[in-house]
């Protein structure tokens, strides 16, 4: 599955979410709701999955926990918060940065319309 194939069927499943729960709830909610969806297309996923930081070729056991992994190539940042700053989006491309990972998505659950809550981070994508 190409990135954007796999990226719109994480989109499609966080839409199908939102369409159920609407805004306004916890983001350990939608993420468990989300991951759910995407079990069920048969999309391969890791959930609150640890990633070591390596500083200087040394590994810290101070790591972060990815939201979601899809397939290893896709990761997702689920906030529902007022409001989107670019600290969250510094975050996400961090987490590319530091996993080797190509494609981030952002998505902020607390929208009325939750197409208006999802970015897509780059890190050095080059399919079209």
């Amino acid at each position: 599955m190409l990135y954007r194939e796999l990226s719109g069927a994480i989109i499609g499943a966080a839409i199908e979410v939102h369409r159920e729960l609407g805004p306004g709830l916890l983001e350990s909610i939608y993420e468990h709701c989300l991951a759910r969806e995407l079990r069920e297309a048969g999309i391969p996923l890791l959930q609150q999955h640890p990633v070591p930081v390596r500083y200087k070729g040394e590994r810290l056991d101070l790591g972060f926990r990815l939201d979601l992994w899809v397939d290893q190539r896709i990761i997702v940042e689920i906030k529902a918060i007022e409001v989107v700053q670019e600290a969250h989006r510094a975050q996400l491309l961090s987490y590319l940065k530091l996993t080797g990972c190509k494609l981030g998505l952002l998505i902020n659950f607390n929208e009325p319309v939750l197409t208006e809550g999802v970015r897509r981070l780059v890190n050095g994508l080059d399919e079209p």
